[in-house]
């Protein structure tokens, strides 16, 4: 019997149950799905295609040193599913949980059951998989983290051959379209623990402070989202290095801060596992009824950075360049598109995480929806333009690099929008859509019906853990 790991986000050496129990026999082959029209799905793009294949880069050097390699498989998993069944009779299959889009979520359900008791998933992120039961996830969540870690997989002494391409070969057909994106985070173990040292010895000071401003936050946080992402580290290694590090350390409280994002990262996550229709529904139904109609004219300003407010479009060229902001500029432009556009977030929530070189469906799909005022648990925020663009670039130094066409203009102008003739056109009056959207969605949570509609997704969804946990 040969044992086949399929990689899909989890792509380290250590702490990875799929490759260390597929190992263990010393005979293995390790497979990683290249489905393009996986990459071409609700917010997948080139970018994180490119961050995930830095990851690979590095474990299959690693794996080389054990005697193993990652074969790429080209295909979907229905694909990978047949040529399993025609080229090993007698395998059994190890995999890592992944909490994804639609398209993957079919296909590797699909996958599951067609090879039943010959198919390992392991569990991941500290999510309840089955049995989910959101009063006791918290302390299931923290065994999880102190958990532990596992090891690095075994020497493979009996690979067998496959008629499949190897990474290198398959990351040079495609690497052409990686080109006009290197300013993106680098991907790869090493490069997170790198990350993880510097952000927890040094780059932590402030943190709970500087995280708000789209400038200070490039660097004093921990960067690692695309890490978490793509499993080039994983949060039980983090969350282990910072319990080891923080009686050592200064800055106690901004690493318990993050501490704590930590678990709200696995918190969101979870959502998606548990009603995987979040992807396409609001998590209150009721709130569905919000927004019906779509203006993509104005869409595609706003994706482009050109809605005639230099703050919100400095963040979107930014991050166009970076594939990264910070979590408050990301709440401001989504609340922009879902209350001062009024548009529905089902059209812009995808064209946003394409933007992401982090993009987490769980996260994302659960910070738009709470940005946009569908939870029903969450109280409606609508972010204040001119105030964000005062309090985060007072200078206007940040805009103005992104925004050179306004080097010459007052700070205060800049952060008003009033522009005239020296900028775009304004595509809406911030006041009077405010208003709009102000009296719509609190309009409709008066009702009994609403209320009780919110009870229902609180039970299913909300947080326990003022009850449960201790952060220190």
């Amino acid at each position: 019997m040969i044992d086949i790991v399929v990689l899909n986000r989890n792509l380290r050496l250590h702490d990875n149950a799929a490759l260390y129990y597929g190992s263990l026999n010393s005979n293995y082959i390790v497979i990683h799905l290249y489905d393009k029209n996986y990459w071409k799905a609700n917010g997948k793009s080139v970018r994180q295609l490119k961050f995930s294949y830095e990851c690979l880069q590095e474990l299959d050097d690693s794996l080389k040193k054990i005697g193993s390699e990652i074969n790429i498989f080209e295909g979907s998993f229905d694909d990978l599913k047949k040529w399993i069944k025609v080229n090993f009779n007698d395998c059994f299959i190890h995999i890592n949980h992944c909490t994804d889009i639609d398209y993957f979520r079919k296909g590797f359900e699909k996958f599951k059951h067609t090879f039943g008791d010959m198919l390992k998933v392991y569990d991941d992120y500290g999510l309840q998989l089955t049995n989910f039961d959101r009063d006791t996830w918290s302390k299931n969540w923290n065994h999880v983290m102190h958990s532990s870690l596992i090891g690095a997989p075994k020497i493979n002494k009996n690979s067998a051959e496959t008629n499949l391409i190897k990474f290198n070969e398959h990351k040079n057909k495609i690497k052409s379209k990686f080109t006009n994106i290197e300013h993106i985070q680098k991907g790869g173990t090493s490069v997170a623990n790198e990350l993880l040292e510097s952000f927890l010895n040094e780059r932590c000071e402030d943190y709970r402070i500087k995280m708000s401003s789209p400038s200070l936050s490039e660097d004093s946080c921990s960067r690692l989202s695309p890490h978490f992402t793509y499993g080039s580290i994983s949060i039980r290694q983090v969350y282990q290095r910072l319990n080891e590090l923080i009686p050592l350390l200064d800055n106690k409280k901004d690493l318990y801060s993050f501490k704590k994002r930590l678990y709200w990262h696995c918190h969101f996550v979870q959502k998606l596992h548990t009603e995987p229709e979040l992807e396409f529904n609001s998590m209150h139904r009721m709130c569905d009824e919000l927004r019906t109609e779509h203006d993509n004219e104005m869409i595609d300003k706003w994706i482009k950075g050109e809605t005639g407010f230099p703050f919100l479009d400095a963040c979107m060229k930014f991050l166009k360049i970076s594939g990264w902001i910070n979590f408050r500029m990301r709440a401001m432009i989504m609340s922009f598109a879902s209350y001062n556009m009024w548009q529905p977030w089902q059209k812009t929530s995808p064209l946003l995480a394409e933007l992401f070189t982090d993009y987490e469906p769980g996260i994302h799909i659960s910070q738009v929806q709470m940005q946009s005022g569908v939870t029903g648990i969450n109280l409606p925020r609508i972010y204040s333009i001119p105030k964000q663009s005062m309090d985060q670039d007072p200078s206007g130094e940040w805009i103005k690099n992104l925004l050179p066409q306004l080097k010459n203009v007052e700070p205060k102008l800049i952060h008003s929008a009033e522009l005239n003739d020296a900028y775009l056109p304004q595509i809406v009056d911030l006041k009077v859509s405010a208003k709009f959207a102000r009296d719509k969605v609190w309009g409709i949570r008066k009702s009994k019906e609403f209320k009780e509609e919110a009870r229902r997704v609180y039970l299913k969804h909300g947080s326990r853990r003022k009850r449960n946990v201790k952060t220190n």
